[in-house]
């Protein structure tokens, strides 16, 4: 049974689970029965941070564009262009014990590809979530559902993997930013043609 949070909990992934080193991140997310009628392309990301809460390098934000992190700790499992389906849409894959000594913090997101054009934001989205899985035996261990009404917003933090003396634990963060990606980039310090 998953541990289920609401927004600004915490948990510890490997308080309870020695040994844990691999994980599958599980984000989802469904359009409102109210929606635009236009496809709706969600991609979900992850930020490999530093303590000053940025990148140290542009090969540290994980995207479509970037499957896999140089040091392999990072890797998005491919890019879901509908969300069509029951569970997870997106996948990102997590090695707890390659992730490089000077990541403190990965941050997943999701943002509406060309929101503004397509005129989508993250309220007519509904049923998003982010779950974590212990990769070697599937089970779910932390599920975090948004809640939240984001009403203009075209990008959203769902959550953060951090690391805490030696212990890797979980943040549910649900914040919406306007601006989509860009926005994103611009807060984790990477650059953006």
């Amino acid at each position: 049974m998953p541990v289920c949070l609401t927004k600004g909990q915490k948990v510890s992934l490997t308080k309870g689970n020695p040994g844990l080193a691999k994980v599958m991140v599980g984000l989802g997310w469904d359009r409102n029965e109210y929606d635009t009628g236009g496809d709706f392309d969600l991609d979900a990301a992850a930020f490999l941070l530093t303590d000053s809460g940025r990148v140290s390098r542009p090969e540290d934000f994980v995207f479509f564009g970037n499957l896999k992190h140089p040091s392999g700790s990072v890797e998005h499992m491919g890019d879901n262009l509908t969300g069509e389906g029951e569970g997870d849409d997106e996948q990102i894959r997590i090695d707890l014990s390659a992730v490089p000594a000077g990541i403190t913090k990965i941050a997943f997101t999701v943002t509406i590809y060309e929101a503004e054009a397509r005129r989508q934001n993250f309220g007519q989205i509904s049923r998003a979530f982010i779950r974590i899985c212990n990769e070697a035996t599937g089970e779910e261990m932390v599920r975090y559902d948004l809640g939240e009404d984001f009403s203009i917003e075209t990008a959203a933090v769902f959550g953060e993997l951090y690391k805490h003396n030696d212990e890797w634990k979980f943040n549910a963060i649900g914040s919406g930013y306007q601006g989509g990606l860009a926005a994103l980039c611009a807060n984790y310090g990477v650059d953006v043609e």
